[in-house]
């Protein structure tokens, strides 16, 4: 049983309305962090009080002379510029299972890329690497390069932590890889210490799901883990201060933190941002990316009219209907976060001292259902954050302009078919980013949904092999369809099969050049 987590006096249960004071007590005695507790007693008073958190056209005003990455230069001074980036922490987000490509396990693990050598005999033999494979090996770039104790972590949910331990003991054995000079947590030996929950996890919370009709916590007998959340990657600055790891990263010497999406493998530490920030004097930096057609949905990057002018970010869901149209003008709002995130560590911790350990952030409410492989199960609402919008809350925040090879997120299995392709190279630091060819632009991949949405039906369409799509602008398929090795699509091509009995197959070295089929 976890220790009950002691509150606050800022706390009184007392005159908490009814409904909140049930999942307060709820998280308690699960012991979440006081820090937690206070973040999710903001969140909920927002939603209860009705906030619907739109920003509003009139309160904000586009981002101009925004420097870019390209424009910055390297350090003349290798030995400083390693010695920066030994300051520096490497941090994935690691807690999603891609549940919307029909994952039940770590989204890390999903393989990426396949190579396929050739013994002696002549046997084939397949292998893959995943994202965290990629990502290990970012980190092993950087150690051999320069920076041997780089320090790395990963912000695991409890629906990945177990998986993501298991493949790194297996296959990289976590004691050698991780052990780092730090002193020894309570003078314990080196031989005893669990180098994973010590030095690498950074374990995100959980709050209770709160039902729609009654916002009391969701309950749930036949599966309790149901009944818990996790509240999006806007929980990293309060894992962190809760679990006193902040605490533990600046009192062994970390200046600055470097977060971003596990499944984005364009990312990776560059010593020209963390000394731009250093030179600067810069606490909170965003790296954005121009918005494009494709990109004019989402959410972009603004200034406030109020507060000194300071950065935030508007998403779509805080868009009011009769603004859609301006926040949809990609000349306008020409940037959109890359969640590739710089963050100097103590001017975090000062503003999380500010706050009790919980920043304000605003409240995403996420609608499901209580039990999500249960459609007819009752309706409950996620309460999460984000971690960009935390960019609202420094007074010395800024943004910077960095080409689409840092950003390579896969979200759809579009996105992994583009990946998986030659459209995408390996780098020497173990990148994945567009082929010089693209120009930076990505090919467009559009798979029906009712076929290609989940991941076992994706890997029946390339069973055969992924097709080339370094010549390809867009690509769009419908219907049953499989292609064989050595395929090549060009320019715009539409392949479609309304035939629902029969697989269309696309012969072994086929080329498609602008056209549809």
């Amino acid at each position: 049983m976890p220790a009950i987590t002691a509150l606050p006096p800022s706390v009184d249960l007392a005159a908490l309305r009814p409904s909140l004071k049930t999942s307060v007590v709820k998280m308690q005695n699960a012991g979440v962090s006081v820090s937690c507790i206070l973040s999710f007693i903001q969140q909920y008073n927002l939603i209860a009080g009705g906030s619907t958190g739109i920003i509003a056209e009139s309160d904000i005003e586009p981002v101009l002379d925004v420097p870019t990455l390209d424009a910055l230069s390297p350090s003349r001074d290798a030995a400083q510029a390693a010695a920066l980036l030994q300051k520096t922490v490497m941090l994935k987000l690691n807690g999603g299972l891609g549940t919307g490509m029909g994952l039940h396990d770590a989204k890390s693990l999903l393989p990426v890329r396949q190579s396929v050598s050739h013994s002696p005999k002549k046997t084939a033999k397949t292998t893959s690497k995943n994202f965290l494979d990629f990502i290990i090996q970012q980190v092993l770039y950087f150690r051999e390069n320069g920076s041997p104790h780089l320090r790395f972590m990963l912000m695991d949910s409890f629906s990945t932590s177990d998986s993501t331990r298991a493949y790194l003991e297996e296959h990289y054995g976590i004691a050698s890889l991780f052990k780092d000079p730090l002193p020894p947590v309570d003078g314990a030996p080196a031989a005893g210490r669990d180098y994973f929950t010590e030095e690498v996890e950074l374990l995100q919370n959980q709050v209770p799901k709160i039902r729609q009709d009654t916002l009391e916590p969701a309950e749930w007998p036949a599966d309790s883990k149901c009944e818990w959340a996790p509240p999006g990657h806007g929980d990293l600055y309060t894992a962190l201060y809760g679990s006193g790891k902040l605490a533990a990263l600046l009192a062994a010497g970390y200046e600055y933190l470097f977060v971003s999406n596990g499944d984005n493998l364009g990312a990776t530490l560059d010593e020209r941002i963390v000394s731009h920030m250093r030179d600067q004097k810069i606490d909170f930096l965003m790296e954005v990316c121009e918005r494009t057609e494709s990109d004019r949905k989402g959410g972009h990057l603004a200034r406030q009219r109020q507060r000194d002018s300071r950065l935030l970010l508007r998403e779509s869901a805080q868009c009011a209907r009769e603004d859609e149209a301006s926040f949809q003008d990609i000349t306008k709002y020409k940037y959109f976060n890359t969640n590739n995130l710089w963050i100097h560590l103590p001017a975090l911790q000062a503003q999380l001292e500010q706050h009790d350990g919980a920043l304000p952030l605003p409240v995403i409410r996420n609608e499901k259902t209580v039990d999500p492989s249960n459609k007819k199960s009752y309706k409950v609402y996620q309460l999460e954050t984000a971690m960009g919008a935390a960019i609202a809350h420094f007074d010395s925040a800024a943004a910077l302009v960095v080409p689409r090879t840092r950003f390579a997120p896969v979200k759809t299995c579009g996105d992994l078919l583009a990946l998986r392709s030659d459209a995408y190279i390996e780098t020497a630091d173990a990148r994945l980013i567009l082929a010089p060819a693209r120009h930076g632009k990505p090919p467009t991949i559009q798979l029906d949904n009712d076929y290609y949405k989940f991941i076992s039906g994706f890997e029946q369409l390339i069973e055969g092999g992924v097709p080339s799509l370094i010549g390809c602008n867009a690509l769009a398929v419908k219907g049953p369809v499989r292609f064989e090795a050595g395929v090549v699509i060009k320019g715009k091509v539409r392949i479609e099969n309304t035939d629902t009995e029969k697989v269309k197959v696309i012969e072994k070295g086929r080329v498609l050049d602008n056209e549809t089929i």
